[in-house]
């Protein structure tokens, strides 16, 4: 018998119409995208679940973002995909990796992370190098038949000196929104959550490619000065098919001196038709801000690029956008 609460979660995240109501089956001929805050997103990309990150925004807030990790992990998603272990990625790995089942993936360092939140519970984890893998190195597997998975790794935000000249971007510096601090005040146990996990080690930064028939999904959720300090990482990227749909971090430590610039280089080496901002909602909103503080900056970004170049752009906005069904819906080539 399937499960009832899985059937539930799985219509609230990806819409009713695309989960059987019998078997909890999701359709098979789409891809499914539904964000669930910062830079966590769950996916259904040829009827696979799997999760982007695995952490539901709460400690300097509560029910901001309208989930938890008990519906996270009633999704049953097969895998659960690390792109770096700060707490604002993974403070829900291991939580939900128990209840689910579901195999994490990200460095050893990410796998230890999971691990600690769980003390004696016994988590499946697929180590893709550790902390000290030089950036660019390649990981390939397949994660379910005919959808396969690239791994590189990459850097993480960092703040550079400002750059000056043709390339220059200008700063983005929105002001915090305390607003939402009034309006969903922190509970005692959201905020011992991210009491215990705020010094989680960054244990490594991933980026993931997943390809399923002619379709290309990227995902990452950090930018780094790549242009600064590997740009051998950007000829990497190059390398990978270009992607349909490209979620890419855009709230970074670089924003106040290089605006946008960084999170524009992964954009122009990865040649995206769809591009999705992701880490940019108000999170923590002592020093974040809402989405819409996003919006001018990144098209002011893409003006730089060449005009037939350019993605469209699909804005997620804090809070409308959240396990929002269909506002991320793709439709898969039929398979040859």
């Amino acid at each position: 018998m399937p499960n009832s609460k899985t059937i539930a979660a799985r219509q609230r995240f990806f819409g009713s119409e695309a989960v059987d109501p019998v078997s909890g089956a999701v359709r098979e001929d789409q891809v499914l995208v539904s964000w669930f805050g910062c830079a966590s997103f769950a996916v259904a990309m040829g009827g696979v679940v799997f999760l982007l990150d695995a952490w539901v925004p709460r400690g300097a807030t509560s029910g901001y973002v309208p989930t938890g990790p008990k519906e996270v992990a009633a999704l049953e998603p097969a895998a659960i995909f690390i792109g770096h272990g700060h707490f604002d990625h993974a403070a829900d790995a291991g939580t939900i990796a128990r209840e689910s089942g579901a195999v994490v993936h990200g460095t050893a360092e990410h796998c230890a992370t999971a691990r600690k939140q769980v003390r004696g519970a016994v988590l499946a984890c697929q180590e893709l190098g550790s902390s000290k893998s030089a950036p660019g190195d390649r990981y390939d597997f397949e994660l379910a038949p005919g959808l396969s998975v690239t791994a590189v790794r990459h850097l993480h935000s960092a703040r550079t000196p400002r750059h000056e000249g043709a390339d220059a971007s200008a700063p983005v510096r929105p002001k915090p929104c305390l607003c939402d601090i009034r309006a969903y005040p922190p509970g005692l146990g959201d905020a011992g959550h991210l009491a215990r996990n705020l010094l989680a080690p960054e244990g490594g930064v991933l980026l993931y490619q997943f390809r399923l028939g002619d379709f290309v999904l990227t995902w990452h959720d950090s930018s780094g000065p790549l242009l600064d300090k590997a740009p051998h990482v950007l000829d990497v990227l190059r390398t990978l098919p270009a992607s349909d749909v490209h979620i890419g971090a855009v709230q970074g430590y670089n924003q106040f001196t290089n605006g946008l610039r960084d999170p524009r280089s992964y954009i122009e080496a990865l040649r995206p038709k769809v591009f999705v901002p992701n880490h940019h909602d108000n999170w923590l909103p002592l020093i974040t801000a809402r989405g819409e503080a996003f919006r001018t900056p990144l098209h002011e970004e893409f003006a730089r690029m060449p005009e037939g170049e350019r993605p469209e752009v699909r804005m997620l906005l804090d809070r409308d956008d959240y396990l929002a069904p269909g506002r991320l819906a793709f439709d898969l080539a039929p398979q040859r």
